[in-house]
C-alpha cells in the first residue's frame, strides 16, 4: 500500500448517531519538522468527503484553515454537506484531536459538463524533460520531502542558508510522489502544498513559518488526472508580497502535454 493511501485510510464511525464522522491518523512517511505535512492533512480533509455516501460529483475547490497545530496521533474528522444543488455542493470538514478543533475546511463538488472550454495561464515553455534532471538530494530533510520526486529547473531548496537575498522565489520543477502513484484528488491536493516557503527561496535563511490558509482549485477531472498517471508533472510557484509577518504563495500544477491541472493559494505566517 502507498504510504499516502496509508495516510488517507480513513475508517467511517461505526456509530449510526455519528454518520458523518471518519478518524485517521498522522502518517510518519509525511513527518514534517513539527507536526505533519500540511499537504497530507489536506488531503485527509478532502478524503472525508470524498468517502461520503452522500457525495455529488467531483472536487473543484478546498479550503483548509489551519487552526492549530496538527500532533502526531489519530484525528477525527467531520464531514456534511451543507447544501447540495441540482449540479453543485457545498461541504464544511472540520479535524479534530485532544485539545479541540485543528483544522477546518470547505470543498465544493460539482458535476462537470462538456463545455466550452480555454486556458490563459501559460505553462513554462522549453522546460528540459525530468529524466535530464538530477532529483534534489532529500539527506537530512524531514520525511515528506523523501515522498515526492522533485526535478528542479530553477528556484530549488536552499542547498545552504547563506543569507544571500534573491530577486525573486520562483521555482520551476518536475513532481511526481516517491514512490510512483497514479494520481487523483487526494494526491493532487497534497502535491498543491509541495512547494517550499517561498521566503525559503527568496532571502535563504531560517524563518520559523506555518501556512494559516490553503486553497487548491481542482481544474482537471478524473478522467484528465488518469491520463497523468504517475508521470512528472510541473510545477511553478511564486510569492506576490511579504509583509508584517505574513506572506503568500500561488502555485500551479501542469501534466506533461500541458493542461492546467490545479491552482493553489495560500497564506503563511512567518516570524523574522
Amino acid at each position: 500500500m502507498h504510504p499516502l493511501d496509508e495516510a488517507i485510510d480513513l475508517r467511517a464511525s461505526e456509530r449510526q448517531e455519528l454518520p458523518h464522522e471518519f478518524t485517521g491518523s498522522t502518517h510518519p512517511a509525511y513527518a514534517n519538522m513539527v507536526g505533519p505535512f500540511g499537504g497530507t492533512t489536506a488531503a485527509q480533509l478532502l478524503q472525508a468527503a470524498l468517502l461520503h455516501p452522500e457525495r455529488l460529483g467531483e472536487p473543484v475547490a478546498l479550503t483548509v484553515n489551519f487552526a492549530a497545530p496538527v500532533a502526531d496521533g489519530d484525528i477525527r474528522f467531520l464531514v456534511r454537506p451543507v447544501r447540495t444543488n441540482r449540479s453543485t455542493q457545498h461541504w464544511i470538514i472540520e479535524a479534530h484531536q485532544m485539545e479541540g478543533v485543528v483544522a477546518t475546511a470547505t470543498a465544493v463538488f460539482a458535476v462537470r459538463r462538456e463545455t466550452w472550454s480555454d486556458v490563459e495561464a501559460v505553462m513554462p515553455a522549453n522546460m528540459p524533460a525530468p529524466d535530464t534532471l538530477a532529483r534534489m538530494p532529500v539527506k537530512g530533510m524531514p520525511a515528506w520531502p523523501k515522498r515526492y520526486d522533485m526535478r528542479f529547473v530553477e528556484g530549488a531548496f536552499p542547498a545552504a542558508f547563506d543569507e544571500q537575498e534573491q530577486a525573486h522565489s520562483r521555482s520551476n520543477l518536475w513532481v511526481r510522489d516517491e514512490p510512483e502513484r497514479p494520481m487523483d484528488f487526494a494526491s493532487l491536493a497534497a502535491m498543491s502544498d509541495s512547494f517550499f516557503p517561498r521566503i525559503y527561496i527568496r532571502r535563504r535563511r531560517r524563518a520559523l513559518i506555518g501556512t494559516v490558509s490553503l486553497t487548491t482549485y481542482f481544474h482537471a477531472d478524473s478522467t484528465l488526472l488518469a491520463q497523468v498517471g504517475a508521470r512528472h508533472v510541473l510545477g511553478v510557484a511564486k510569492a506576490l508580497n511579504y509583509r508584517h509577518g505574513y506572506f503568500d504563495q500561488t502555485g500551479e500544477l501542469w501534466s506533461p502535454e500541458g493542461q492546467l491541472l490545479a491552482s493553489t493559494h495560500q497564506l503563511v505566517y512567518f516570524k523574522d
